[in-house]
C-alpha cells in the first residue's frame, strides 16, 4: 500500500489542523450560500404578483394618464400606477391610448379601439 503521509506525529497533527481549518472554511461557505439561497427563495415567494393592468402617467404636477398597458409590459415607463380591469376598460373607452406592444384593448375585448384612428392622425386629414 502506498502511504504518502509523513511518518512523524508532529507533521501529522499539523496536517490535521490545517485540513480542519479548511473544512471549517468550506462548511462556513456552504452555510452562507445555503442561507443566501433560502433568503432569495423567501423573497421570491413573498413578492407581490404584478398588477394585471397599469396606467403610464405623464409628467407634471397632476401626472395625467398617458397610456394603458398590461401589467407585465416592459414598454411601460417608470411613472405608473396599477389599475383593475374595470378601470383599464373605462380609461380605454374614454379615449386613452392603448399600448401598441401589449395591446390591452384587444385583450380586454375592446375591438372598436383597434380600428379608431389616433387623434393626431385624424387632425392632419
Amino acid at each position: 500500500m502506498f502511504d504518502d503521509l509523513p511518518p512523524d506525529l508532529d507533521r501529522l497533527h499539523t496536517l490535521r489542523v490545517w485540513h480542519t481549518l479548511w473544512l471549517q472554511r468550506i462548511d462556513a461557505k456552504i452555510a452562507a450560500l445555503t442561507r443566501h439561497q433560502a433568503e432569495k427563495e423567501r423573497g421570491r415567494r413573498s413578492r407581490p404578483a404584478p398588477p394585471e393592468w397599469i396606467v403610464e402617467l405623464g409628467i407634471g404636477e397632476r401626472r395625467p394618464p398617458v397610456q394603458v398597458h398590461a401589467g407585465d409590459c416592459y414598454l411601460a415607463g417608470t411613472r405608473r400606477r396599477p389599475v383593475d380591469r374595470d378601470e383599464a376598460r373605462r380609461l380605454l373607452t374614454a379615449g386613452l391610448t392603448a399600448c401598441g406592444h401589449c395591446r390591452p384593448d384587444t385583450t380586454l375585448g375592446i375591438t372598436e379601439l383597434s380600428n379608431r384612428p389616433s387623434p393626431t392622425a385624424a387632425a392632419t386629414h
